[in-house]
């Protein structure tokens, strides 16, 4: 059987992209289990089951299901092959030789109807909680990349209508499913972790301008739309956007929670400051402030997650 079309441990690790999962997705499930673990009451064993599954859901949806659907789009645009692919550029699986698209489209297909499978049993069985987390999943990784809504190609809308959703109910599902009522501060950590989320991500689009604008249909990520209105400096607006809206968030939280708030305001101009003096024109420094955001949001799930 030809090698594209089979799975491999190695294919399933490129897919998955673990450092994208955790800094983002697991931190975010994170910072409202913490504040469980410290503050109330629950077993061990319980708190434990809950993270497993909340990761287990992370990984399997925003790993698996959102980069096979985001490959198979981008391949077929042509904006991955034209990518520098430092952490940008999709999974490499396609075009490195380890899974077709073909196999790809079985992977969606398969994963897919699984969850929305369980998605119905849970409502079935009045898990209504699990069964929205599923949806509202399934729709973040599906209208990101799929026709006919493919809302990554469009500016504002696959970060807002998608992303957005995906991670804020993420960040909501650990008091959600464990607590009668959600508390503020699960709000407030779940906003937080979805804007930075977002924020990153926009970083994530800074090396893969050219290659969004040569794609077809023309990738128009928020970046290219600012790119194409601003100019070049126009590049850094959306992350700076959004990590201006997470810190509206932290001065919200200034009253009732200040060593909170300190902690996410004090990283939050820590990484405008990167962004500002950032040339968005080289991929290398791009990339290297990817990853000191990445950790900078990981670093701000934790603190926001044991100061409520």
């Amino acid at each position: 059987m030809d090698e594209q079309n089979t799975l491999s441990f190695k294919g399933m690790g490129m897919l998955l992209r673990a450092v994208a999962v955790v800094s983002s997705s697991v931190a975010t499930v994170i910072s409202t289990w913490l504040p469980l673990m410290f503050f109330y009451d629950f077993s061990a064993v319980r708190l434990m089951l809950l993270l497993v599954l909340l990761v287990t859901g992370a990984f399997l949806i925003h790993g698996a299901l959102t980069h096979v659907f985001n490959d198979i789009t981008d391949f077929e645009s042509g904006t991955d092959q034209h990518s520098p692919a430092l952490l940008s550029g999709g999974s490499r699986v396609i075009q490195t030789g380890v899974m077709s698209p073909a196999l790809l489209k079985k992977i969606g297909l398969t994963l897919s109807s699984v969850l929305a499978v369980l998605a119905v049993i849970f409502a079935a069985v009045e898990q209504y909680a699990l069964s929205v987390l599923l949806v509202v999943g399934i729709w973040g990784a599906a209208t990101y990349s799929l026709k006919p809504f493919r809302f990554a190609y469009r500016p504002l809308l696959g970060e807002w209508l998608s992303l957005f959703p995906s991670m804020l109910l993420l960040g909501l599902a650990a008091p959600w499913l464990m607590l009668e009522t959600i508390p503020l501060w699960g709000w407030q950590n779940a906003l937080i972790n979805a804007l930075w989320c977002m924020a990153w991500v926009m970083v994530h689009h800074i090396p893969d301008l050219e290659a969004d604008r040569q794609a077809v249909p023309v990738k128009r990520t928020s970046v290219v739309w600012s790119v194409d209105k601003f100019g070049s400096a126009g590049a850094r607006y959306p992350v700076l956007l959004y990590l201006a809206i997470a810190g509206l968030i932290g001065l919200w939280m200034l009253p009732s929670r200040p060593a909170a708030a300190i902690g996410v305001i004090a990283v939050l101009s820590y990484s405008i400051f990167l962004i500002m003096k950032m040339d968005s024109k080289d991929a290398e420094e791009v990339t290297n402030i990817e990853k000191k955001l990445l950790l900078s949001a990981m670093a701000t799930a934790v603190w926001v997650g044991i100061f409520i």
